[in-house]
């Protein structure tokens, strides 16, 4: 008997603002740089923002531990890690994002470990002297090893900086974005809840 194609589903997601609060405005908080409040949703062009934050880093000379402490006070998104938990029990889950090995740590923790794909940071003591890309246009990227491997993905996020990977999906939306990504994007469904969001990614049919 002829067996029938079944076709497995990859959820890729952005973090922060997704499941974490935006981690580089919780350090503008803390440390009094509200040049820091910049993020992807304000700045597509992510080498030039991290090479702005670098510099408004050193510039204070704020290092590494004193970021590190401000993420480990952190609390995930509400409700973040049950929508987390029930999209893992129904599919393959990955968190694509633009932060750093050396962040991320004690928000997985949290979240059950999911599986992380992000970037490293280049060191010099506890100084932030640069950052080593996982690999250019990486949610693109990822998102298509995963279709090349026989993957339905549906993808979402909430910047700039997810509209790649969210073209390439089989299936994308925007999550709790800003009012212009939500008018210049709007092939993308917006959410705004983590229900209407698992309730639309369960009705695609693939």
């Amino acid at each position: 008997m002829q067996g029938c194609l079944i076709v497995q589903r990859f959820i890729a997601l952005d973090m922060e603002g997704v499941v974490t609060p935006e981690i580089w405005i919780a350090v503008a908080e803390e440390t009094g740089l509200d040049d820091l409040r910049r993020t992807t949703r304000d700045e597509p062009d992510y080498q030039k923002l991290m090479e702005y934050r670098i510099s408004i880093l050193t510039e204070n000379e704020i290092g590494l531990t004193r970021i590190q402490k401000v993420i480990s006070d952190l609390d995930v998104l509400r409700g973040a890690k049950d929508f987390l938990d029930l999209l893992r029990s129904r599919y393959q889950v990955t968190l694509l994002s633009d932060t750093f090995e050396e962040f991320a740590g004690p928000l997985m923790e949290q979240l059950g470990r999911p599986h992380l794909l992000c970037h490293r940071l280049v060191l010099e003591g506890d100084r932030i002297v640069g950052f080593e890309p996982r690999t250019k246009d990486a949610k693109r990227k990822a998102v298509q090893a995963y279709q090349s491997l026989g993957y339905h993905v549906t993808a979402f996020g909430d910047s700039h900086n997810d509209v790649a990977m969210l073209h390439q999906a089989d299936a994308a939306s925007l999550f709790r974005a800003p009012s212009e990504l939500v008018a210049t994007y709007e092939e993308f469904p917006r959410f705004d809840t983590y229900a209407e969001l698992t309730e639309w990614i369960d009705s695609i049919i693939v």
